[in-house]
């Protein structure tokens, strides 16, 4: 096969994977193998029979028994409060602050929103914050090394990360955290003299072990179970190679046989073999004018019956008639569209799009498709290299395929690709929301999860302002209080008693909280993909958290009367409590006239104009 023209192919004349089996179709498209799995038992134990499609959401369910899916989800979203509750207690020594974190959740009606639906999002949180937990309970174990306890909070630290990552690849960030805290903890220990060196060995072994083998080993697991169970083809084969789809049954590959060889009168696809690489494709629709009236020629990522070629000579001299004549390497064949019955030609010109040699997605010419070039210039690569999938020719003799059938391995790492190409190739659609990384912490703008006029029942997530803003207003008044407390540290300041155990509580709680809050947020800035509102809240927990560990423990810990610092705490509840109140509608459902129209029961609460509920 020889493509030897500069310039674009032309026709004369498309990470939602569901590839995994109809237990569960879950509608986010970044959902990972550890959610549809958790999920889907959830669903199996409780009677779901897997037939509701999970089209978008606001879908009524009719007769589908949805409910102990729901039931999961919220169950491990009401987890959320205890876990905060307890860290911050350890991390501050404080039961008002411990009290206060933990009222910051429950309180929030984005929180109580993401955690009512079938999400990942809960199952993330979950998972984070429990990691979280076993960092600081291990912390605590300190003077008890190699005890039951230490090595309890070690290894279920190690599950809780394995967990978070399995959920989705935010999870990395908490890892990141764990590993910071862990380099710290061992850097503690290197300079301990009394502790001699096989002993740090062990320490360092043990941390290992339990941080970084458990957790492959139980991540390794959870894709081994995921590729058993969940094995059957879908609308998401074509993302994989033609050797990951053989295992999938039911797909077109899975058990089949076909020619070992190519002969002229074969009916092919053709498939890029970069991994998520797309097929050869043609439609009836045109590329633009002034670049020639042609078929557009893309890669498309989908099985399609315009994926079809037939192998011609260059001359059209084939009998179709007499026995099959091979395709030798180095031969120049034609392309025939099986459909539209137009031969594959390229023309001296630059591609419509790209303007080089390079492929990029065809937004509105190719319906999100990939443009395909030629050039005899580029080096060879899996971008310029193709596999014939589908061969048929009922003249030659069949083979079977079986020996395409990846290992675990490979197909280990080919679902890793897919789904990392697949999220970062998420792009926002025409007319659709994209938010930004700085609306999130000032709460800019919240996100319609169903509804859009005032005969639908709308629900939408935005977080309780008041709760959003005091953390805002914690984070900037935190950093304040570190740069003070560095400063009167480093001119050596002199601090007794219970000062002394603030500023140790405000430089090692507090920065872990904020290190932690960094590391969920800072990333998303250099994030190409589209971007939603929900990205942020597992960095709300860590503003939350610093909330009560720093700001309200340094308030309620110091010389102020005992009974003003109970009613400081008393009237931040109530304020917690009463624009909980007041917000409440906009994550258990609303109808009526909208907030924007003066009639609405919701019109004095939206404080800002971008909010749209």
């Amino acid at each position: 096969m020889s493509w030897t023209a500069l310039g674009y192919l032309c026709d004369e004349a498309g990470l939602e994977l569901k590839s995994a089996g109809r237990l569960l179709c879950v509608t986010q498209k970044d959902v990972s193998t550890l959610t549809q799995m958790l999920i889907g038992l959830a669903g199996y134990l409780t009677g779901y029979d897997g037939s509701f499609p999970f089209i978008k959401p606001g879908d009524k369910y009719e007769h589908h028994n949805y409910l102990g899916m729901r039931a999961f989800c919220a169950a491990l979203g009401s987890c959320l409060p205890p876990f905060t509750f307890l860290i911050v207690l350890e991390l501050s020594r404080s039961t008002p602050a411990a009290i206060i974190a933990a009222s910051l959740l429950i309180f929030d009606t984005g929180c109580i929103t993401l955690s009512q639906y079938i999400l990942l999002d809960p199952i993330l949180m979950f998972f984070i914050m429990g990691s979280v937990l076993c960092m600081v309970r291990f912390n605590t174990q300190r003077l008890r090394p190699f005890s039951f306890s230490w090595w309890f909070w070690l290894l279920l630290a190690g599950v809780c990360l394995s967990g978070s990552l399995g959920v989705k690849f935010v999870g990395l960030f908490v890892i990141l955290l764990v590993g910071i805290n862990t380099a710290f903890d061992l850097w503690r220990l290197l300079g301990d003299l009394s502790l001699s060196l096989v002993d740090f060995g062990k320490h360092l072994l043990a941390r290992v072990f339990g941080l970084i083998m458990l957790p492959l080993f139980l991540y390794t697991t959870i894709f081994a179970v995921h590729f058993v169970v969940l094995n059957r083809s879908g609308p998401g084969d074509g993302f994989f190679s033609s050797s990951f789809q053989s295992r999938l049954i039911g797909n077109n590959l899975h058990n089949a046989s076909m020619p070992e060889y190519l002969a002229y009168g074969s009916l092919i696809t053709v498939k890029n073999l970069r991994i998520a690489g797309g097929y050869l494709h043609s439609h009836w629709h045109l590329y633009p004018e002034g670049v020639g009236a042609h078929q557009q020629v893309t890669a498309y990522l989908h099985k399609d019956y315009n994926n079809l070629w037939l192998v011609k000579r260059p001359d059209n001299s084939d009998d179709l008639t007499g026995p099959p004549e091979l395709v030798h390497h180095g031969d120049i064949i034609r392309l025939e569209h099986r459909v539209r019955i137009r031969n594959l030609h390229s023309h001296f010109h630059e591609a419509p799009l790209t303007k080089n040699t390079c492929r990029s997605p065809v937004m509105a010419l190719g319906w999100e498709q990939v443009e395909v070039t030629c050039s005899p210039y580029v080096k060879e690569s899996p971008n310029t290299q193709w596999n014939i999938e589908d061969l048929i020719n009922p003249k030659l003799p069949n083979i079977s395929l079986s020996v395409l059938k990846p290992t675990f391995l490979e197909i280990l790492w080919e679902s890793h690709i897919v789904m990392i190409r697949g999220n970062s190739g998420l792009k926002p659609k025409d007319n659709e929301m994209n938010s930004k990384p700085w609306h999130w912490p000032i709460n800019y703008q919240g996100l319609r999860f169903s509804g859009v006029n005032e005969t639908e029942y709308r629900v939408y997530l935005l977080g309780n302002p008041v709760i959003w803003w005091l953390n805002l207003l914690s984070l900037a008044l935190f950093v304040l209080m570190l740069t003070v407390a560095s400063l009167a540290k480093q001119r050596g300041v002199k601090m007794e008693g219970m000062r002394k155990v603030h500023c140790q509580i405000l430089m090692e709680g507090g920065g872990m909280l904020l290190l932690g809050w960094l590391l969920h947020y800072l990333p998303f800035y250099i994030m190409s993909r589209i971007l939603y509102y929900h990205h942020y809240f597992p960095a709300m927990l860590f503003s939350s958290m610093l909330t009560g560990t720093t700001n309200l423990h340094l308030l309620f810990s110091s010389s102020i009367s005992h009974y003003f610092v109970r009613g400081g705490q008393f009237i931040l509840l109530l304020g917690f409590i009463y624009s909980f109140y007041l917000f409440h509608p906009l994550s258990y459902g609303m109808r009526g006239p909208l907030a924007h129209d003066p009639a609405s029961s919701m019109a004095g609460l939206r404080w800002m104009e971008s909010w749209e509920f």
